[in-house]
């Protein structure tokens, strides 16, 4: 397998199929399958329908000549119907006999002629006929053909042996049989009435009845070896349209297993629009997503290191200097210190760990319907019995109940909300005011909160959002604030499939405005 990673390919123009369309692998596979047997089916019944045509044309055949000859005999001398008769054996090769009314035979054209057919024993022909009588049975048990009667000729050679001839005496008509000899060919006879009371039978073993027959069937063998062939050959081509890129995906999909993600295209396949095409894109976005993520905990893990850094140097810093402080006042101030980076490092960690909890939270969260201004509601009641927002006052236009629902997650939501109203009240001045909403517009949820703050620079309005990003001075943002808070915001919105953006105030001279918008909930 590590060889074939190595030497693999990226080049995907093997592996376009430009007339696909939108055939599906199933509608395709099907289309070979029933290709096959439609034409399969469609030979079986042409050649059974010609044989039969045939079978026909050859009883109708013997019939006529019964007929004539029986026609025949009525103008002739009686003492001349032998030769008569067998002068029509030598022509059809056939076999002509009369029985008078008391049933024996009269007149026979063999005692003149000899023989004109010869019924063949199987035991004594080349084992190709044997082939060829194997393949009549299989032929004739998958169209359902009717088993003939054996062709045996009677010992006591009487008119009440021939059911033909019975049949004949009693309806007045020609009347006609086929049975088989025992190499399997044919035997027609036909039996017709004669003036008197008298019966003609005619019976002829037709060999080149089976001989074209049997070619027909060698035909049939022959077109069903080429649609034998080409159901190879499209086997084939589904195996290059299938096996081979599904070979090519797998390929990549083991590169990024074994943590080669950088280096790895996985093949796309934008002009295939069947299963194929979609794993390909299904594959290529995964492995997208997945080198992302990589590239975002790489990044955390970073930023983590980098940002625990600073509280445990000025940690360490503050220890070191105890020892050697004897002042109470400084050493009051260095104890001051540490329990500021405690206070710093307990809040960082806690922050860390709800910003590397959120994603996997949300994957596994059941959403349910949640109406935003109960749940702003509880949220502002919170802040205001906790009296953590100083003397900066929180404003709620409630909505009307039941007007603001989306689906999501309650307890993420209120994180959310929760962090964008901390970040406007850390940024509000003395007696400042934050308005919060929620609104129903068009097929959306839009929950905004201004404040009174300086707002937010337009350059920096997309890296607020970043993790450990902060724009407060040191003395602002040392000890309170991780700088995760609105990255962890912007993960829970994205997450329920929203948007959060900040600008501007439009209704004040300074602020920002920070707004999360979210699907509304369907309730037809």
């Amino acid at each position: 397998m590590a060889s074939a990673i190595v030497s693999e390919k990226n080049d995907e123009t093997d592996l376009v199929l430009a007339w696909s369309g939108r055939w599906t692998l199933a509608h395709r596979i099907l289309a070979v399958n029933l290709l096959t047997l439609v034409l399969v089916g469609l030979a079986i019944l042409y050649l059974e329908s010609y044989r039969n045509r045939l079978e026909k044309e050859r009883v109708h055949k013997i019939a006529a000549e019964a007929s004539m000859a029986a026609t025949a005999l009525r103008s002739v001398r009686p003492d001349r119907r032998e030769v008569l008769l067998a002068d029509l054996s030598r022509q059809n090769e056939s076999r002509i006999r009369l029985y008078g009314p008391d049933g024996r035979r009269q007149l026979d054209s063999w005692h003149l002629t000899g023989p004109t057919y010869r019924l063949r024993d199987p035991a004594e022909q080349r084992w190709n006929k044997d082939a060829a009588r194997a393949l009549d049975r299989g032929f004739n048990a998958i169209v359902g053909e009717e088993t003939l009667e054996d062709f045996i000729e009677p010992e006591n050679d009487r008119a009440d042996a021939w059911t033909e001839v019975v049949d004949s005496r009693a309806s007045g008509r020609t009347e006609t049989e086929i049975r088989q000899a025992p190499e399997l060919t044919p035997v027609f006879s036909a039996a017709a009435p004669v003036v008197g009371g008298s019966t003609l039978l005619v019976t002829d073993n037709d060999r080149s009845f089976t001989h074209t027959v049997r070619k027909q069937r060698r035909s049939l063998a022959l077109a069903l070896s080429a649609v034998a062939a080409l159901s190879i050959l499209l086997s084939l081509f589904l195996a290059r349209t299938i096996v081979r890129p599904l070979r090519r995906i797998a390929i990549a999909a083991h590169r990024v297993r074994l943590g080669r993600a950088r280096e790895v295209r996985v093949p796309r396949l934008p002009s295939r629009r069947d299963e194929i095409g979609l794993l390909a894109r299904a594959v290529s976005d995964m492995s997208h997503s997945l080198r992302h993520r990589i590239d975002n905990i790489e990044a955390f893990a970073a930023d983590v290191t980098h940002e625990l850094k600073n509280p445990l140097a000025s940690l360490r810093s503050a220890v070191d200097s105890l020892d050697r402080i004897e002042d109470p006042a400084l050493r009051r101030q260095l104890i001051d210190v540490i329990r500021q980076d405690v206070v710093r490092l307990d809040r960082l960690i806690g922050d860390i760990g709800e910003a590397a909890r959120t994603d996997a939270e949300l994957a596994r969260a059941r959403f349910e319907p949640v109406d935003l201004g109960v749940l702003i509601g509880n949220i502002v009641s919170a802040w205001e019995t906790r009296r953590e927002t100083g003397n900066v006052r929180l404003a709620f236009a409630r909505p009307r109940k039941n007007s603001t629902v989306v689906m999501g997650e309650p307890s993420r939501l209120a994180r959310a909300i929760d962090n964008l109203i901390d970040n406007a009240i850390s940024f509000s001045p003395p007696n400042g005011l934050i308005e919060i909403a929620a609104t129903h517009v068009g097929d959306e949820i839009r929950i905004r909160i201004d404040d009174e703050g300086p707002g937010v620079p337009a350059e920096l309005r997309e890296a607020i959002f970043n993790r450990f990003h902060s724009v407060r001075t040191g003395a602002d943002s040392f000890g309170r604030h991780s700088g995760l808070g609105l990255a962890i915001a912007r993960a829970i919105v994205e997450g329920h499939d929203g948007e959060i953006d900040v600008a501007d105030r439009d209704d004040a001279p300074t602020g920002a405005r920070f707004t999360i918008s979210l699907k509304a909930l369907d309730r037809k």
